[in-house]
C-alpha cells in the first residue's frame, strides 16, 4: 500500500512533512518524498490535503460483553474504535461475569483477535467488583491481562487497596481507578450544585472525586505503583495531580475523557439523560481546569470512557436511567474544535494526547513513528465538516447526536491493512 501525498504528523519529533509512505508487510517501509513512490502493483491511498498521524489508542472502554451485549458487543466496540480512527483499546472490566478469572478473560482476548484492531483489556482488582478480596492477579497478568481496575465502582478499602498496589507494582501493570467518595453522593451523574439544585436533588459533589484523588495519590506515593487516576473532572483533583508531578512523582498518570472539556453540568438542561455521566459533568471553573492540566501536562491522555446504553435504559427519569455515553467516534473531532481550534494546544499535542500518552501508562511504544514501525495509522481531514447523525456503536446514546463537527476520520489502517474508509 502508498499513501501519497499526506502531510504526516509526528507528535514525538513534532513535525508535520509532506510525504509518500509505503506499506508492506504491516508495517512502515520508507516515508519518502510526496509524489515520489509509484507502484503499480500497490493499492494507493491518494491523501492530498489530508493528515496522517499514529492510530490513536483509548485506555478506556465499555465493550459490555459478556453480559450486556444489549448495549454493545466487542465486534460493535471496535468498528466505532476504527471509525474514530483508534488502532488499540482497552477493556474494562465490569462485564458480567466480570473479568475477574481466566475464563473470561481468554473470552474477550479471543473475541477481540477478529476485530482488526488491538483489542486488550484490563481485569479487575477485586472478586466480583465487591471491594472485599483481590483477584489471582499474578495468574491474570500472566494469561495477558494488561492491567487492573475495579472502574464504575471506588474500592473504599484503603488497606485492600494498597494491597493491590504493591502487587500491580511487582507484576509492572498500572492500576487504574474510579475516584469518588460514594458515601458522600445521594444521586449519581448529576454535579451537586447548580445542576443538582435545578432537580431539587444532593447529586454529586467533588469533594466526592477529590477526596479520593487525594487518599490514593498518597497511597500511590507510598507504594510507586503507575496510577492511572480516571476521567477526571474536578479543578480539586487537577491540582493534586499537578503537585504530585511538580513533587517528582511521576507514577501518577491521569485520563480526562473529552465531554468533560467539552460540555459542563447545564448540557443536562438540553440533553437530559443523554448528559448524564459518571463522574458528572461539572461546572465551568472545572472544565477549564482540566483543559489547563491537559496544556501543562498534568493530563497525559484523553480517554473515551465509551459506555453504551440501550435507548430504552436511557428514556428512564433521569435519577433512574445509567450514566455514560458512547466517545469513540467523536473523540478526535471534540479534541480538534475545543481544543486545537479554540487556541488552548497544538495538533501535535492532541496527536500526542491520542496516540502517545495512552501507550505510555502500559509501556506501549507508539507505532508508525519510524521506517520498520507497525503500520498503524489513523488518516484524517482538519476542515471538512461533518454530522454524526448515526452510530456505528450498537447503541447511540450521546449529547452530540445530530452536531456538525469539523475534523474527520478518513481512514484507519491497522498493521498495513485498512479498516475503516469514509465513504
Amino acid at each position: 500500500m502508498i499513501i501519497k501525498n499526506v502531510s504526516y504528523i509526528n507528535p514525538v519529533a513534532k513535525t508535520a512533512e509532506p510525504c509518500d509512505i509505503l506499506i508492506s508487510d504491516g508495517r512502515v517501509a520508507s516515508f519518502a518524498k510526496a509524489g515520489t513512490l509509484n507502484d503499480a502493483d500497490e493499492k494507493v491511498i491518494d491523501a492530498t490535503g489530508l493528515y496522517a498521524c499514529p492510530g490513536f489508542f483509548d485506555i478506556h472502554v465499555h465493550f459490555r460483553d459478556p453480559g450486556f451485549t444489549h448495549k454493545e458487543d466487542i465486534y460493535t466496540g471496535a468498528a466505532a474504535a476504527k471509525r474514530g480512527g483508534y488502532t488499540g483499546v482497552v477493556m474494562m472490566a465490569n462485564t458480567d461475569p466480570a473479568i475477574d478469572n481466566e475464563e473470561t478473560l481468554s473470552y474477550v482476548q479471543n473475541k477481540g483477535l477478529n476485530t482488526g484492531i488491538h483489542v486488550f483489556t484490563c481485569a479487575t482488582v477485586t472478586k466480583g467488583l465487591k471491594g472485599e478480596e483481590l483477584t489471582d492477579m499474578d495468574k491474570l497478568k500472566k494469561h495477558g491481562a494488561v492491567g487492573f481496575t475495579d472502574d464504575g465502582i471506588p474500592i473504599m478499602d484503603a488497606e485492600l487497596l494498597k494491597k493491590a498496589m504493591i502487587k500491580c507494582k511487582e507484576l509492572d501493570v498500572p492500576i487504574s481507578l474510579h475516584e469518588e467518595d460514594r458515601t458522600m453522593i445521594k444521586e449519581n451523574g448529576i454535579n451537586s450544585g447548580f445542576a443538582s439544585n435545578h432537580y431539587n436533588l444532593f447529586g454529586s459533589p467533588s469533594e466526592a472525586e477529590v477526596s479520593i484523588v487525594r487518599r490514593d495519590i498518597e497511597i500511590a506515593k507510598e507504594t510507586g505503583v503507575k496510577l492511572d487516576v480516571q476521567h477526571v473532572s474536578t479543578a480539586g483533583a487537577v491540582e493534586l495531580i499537578r503537585k504530585a508531578h511538580k513533587e517528582g512523582y511521576d507514577n501518577i498518570y491521569a485520563e480526562v475523557t473529552p465531554h468533560h472539556f467539552s460540555l459542563t453540568e447545564t448540557a443536562l438542561f438540553e440533553y437530559g439523560s443523554n448528559a448524564k455521566m459518571n463522574p458528572p459533568l461539572r461546572t465551568e471553573e472545572d472544565r477549564l481546569s482540566v483543559i489547563e492540566g491537559i496544556k501543562d501536562g498534568t493530563i497525559c491522555c484523553i480517554a473515551t470512557d465509551h459506555a453504551p446504553h440501550a435507548l430504552n435504559e436511557k428514556q428512564l427519569p433521569l435519577t433512574k436511567a445509567p450514566s455514560g455515553i458512547i466517545g469513540l467516534e467523536t473523540a478526535f473531532s471534540l479534541g480538534f474544535e475545543k481544543l486545537v481550534k479554540e487556541g488552548h494546544i497544538s495538533i501535535f499535542r492532541l496527536i500526542e494526547l491520542l496516540a502517545v500518552g495512552p501507550r505510555s501508562l502500559y509501556n506501549m511504544k507508539c507505532p508508525a513513528i519510524n521506517e520498520g514501525d507497525p503500520a498503524d495509522i489513523a488518516i484524517f481531514s482538519m476542515s471538512e465538516k461533518w454530522v454524526f447523525d448515526k452510530s456505528v456503536s450498537r447503541s447511540f446514546n450521546t449529547p452530540f447526536a445530530g452536531r456538525e463537527m469539523t475534523g474527520k476520520i478518513k481512514y484507519t489502517i491497522c498493521g498495513g491493512r485498512i479498516v475503516y474508509e469514509d465513504v
